[in-house]
């Protein structure tokens, strides 16, 4: 799906770069049009965030960071412990702090503080405020298998 995505917003760079011209948020509508549309084909949310607004003018680097994927907004726990989520952020990305985050209203959530930035992992989402390494891709990869598709199968 990453990879994709990447080909997507490659693909239609020159548009996007005639759209920034324009107006930004011409650029960024152009922008969230095809992200929705790759995650669509995957039967997931994705999302483009801009936290630092000039990042939009960093076309080379979209879909390299700052990413959200949705599968499941309603879902309220993992289908597998948090500690085993933990663990693997660890042993897929090296010197992180894993921790609990959003325990409210029964409902379960981890962060992962890495060195610039942190992941956001819910029962039905994750949210990327980082750069995405090859480490982080074969993690992502991993939480779709045993977090957001087991979870998937489970409910069908």
């Amino acid at each position: 799906m990453h990879s994709e995505l990447l080909f997507n917003l490659k693909y239609h760079n020159k548009e996007i770069q005639e759209s920034l011209k324009k107006n930004p948020n011409i650029a960024y509508q152009l922008v969230n049009q095809l992200v929705e549309f790759t995650g669509s084909r995957f039967n997931v949310t994705l999302n483009l965030h801009f936290p630092d607004p000039k990042k939009i003018y960093d076309v080379e680097n979209y879909g390299t960071e700052n990413l959200g994927l949705v599968v499941d907004k309603f879902r309220k726990s993992f289908p597998i412990p948090r500690q085993l989520i933990k663990q693997k952020a660890i042993e897929f990305l090296g010197d992180v702090t894993p921790q609990d985050a959003y325990m409210y209203e029964g409902k379960e959530g981890l962060k992962i503080l890495i060195g610039e930035g942190r992941i956001e992992i819910l029962p039905g989402s994750m949210h990327l405020w980082c750069r995405i390494d090859e480490n982080l891709k074969k993690f992502c990869d991993w939480l779709m298998q045993e977090v957001f598709l087991n979870n998937r199968k489970n409910s069908i």
